[in-house]
């Protein structure tokens, strides 16, 4: 992330996008895997918690907002508007299957981030036509962290829109320690994860492990 204010043109300026999914999380809350990810330095958290009650997560996502704005992070939450406005999140990321990006809009205002999850090459063109700020690319490979995840798009879609598409974008989807360099090398900038991180023993040592993969991949 640049230093300064996050807006709708730079919140994805950052390497690693990370995403929170608790059942994966070994037992630890949200906020402790959040406050290791900041710590780490990392710029940019996403809120997907799809099967808690509204409450919790009101109550939850009111802390991350503080902890975000002390970290000098950006935070966006996944499908639930009223709740990335009630808590003055920085973007809101949507499916295909829910409101449109035009309606969204008109709900969050000009300064919130609108990303949207995209599958293929006619998704991407018709999420820059509409109006999104950013867009995901994925899955890239096989993932298991959403129940009602489509397959994988592999290399062919992400290198669509390297060339074609000319709003920022992340690449998402059973990305690893392992397999982050072959992401990179393909043209992504910005890689999302979600068990990869949340599930590490020790979430500092794991985001260093990706940072120099991706570096590594960066500098051949």
């Amino acid at each position: 992330m640049s230093a300064g204010k996050i807006t709708r043109q730079n919140i994805l300026d950052t390497d690693i996008y990370c995403l929170t999914a608790e059942k994966f999380s070994q037992g630890r809350s949200n906020l402790e895997i959040i406050k290791a990810m900041l710590d780490s330095g990392i710029k940019l958290v996403q809120y997907r918690e799809k099967e808690k009650k509204m409450g919790a997560k009101y109550q939850e996502c009111l802390e991350i907002r503080k902890m975000t704005r002390e970290a000098g992070a950006a935070f966006i939450i996944n499908d639930d508007i009223e709740l990335a406005i009630l808590v003055e999140a920085d973007g809101v990321h949507v499916g295909q299957e829910d409101l449109p990006i035009e309606v969204v809009r008109k709900l969050v205002g000009e300064d919130m981030a609108i990303g949207l999850s995209t599958h293929s090459p006619e998704q991407a063109r018709d999420a820059v036509n509409r109006g999104a700020d950013y867009i995901g690319v994925g899955p890239i490979f096989r993932t298991f962290t959403k129940d009602d995840v489509c397959d994988p798009v592999g290399f062919e879609y992400l290198e669509y829109v390297v060339k074609n598409i000319n709003i920022p974008f992340v690449a998402i989807g059973g990305i690893k320690e392992n397999n982050v360099a072959e992401v990179l090398k393909h043209g992504a900038r910005c890689v999302a994860l979600v068990t990869e991180i949340v599930e590490a023993e020790n979430i500092g040592i794991k985001i260093n492990a990706l940072r120099d993969a991706m570096q590594s991949a960066a500098a051949n």
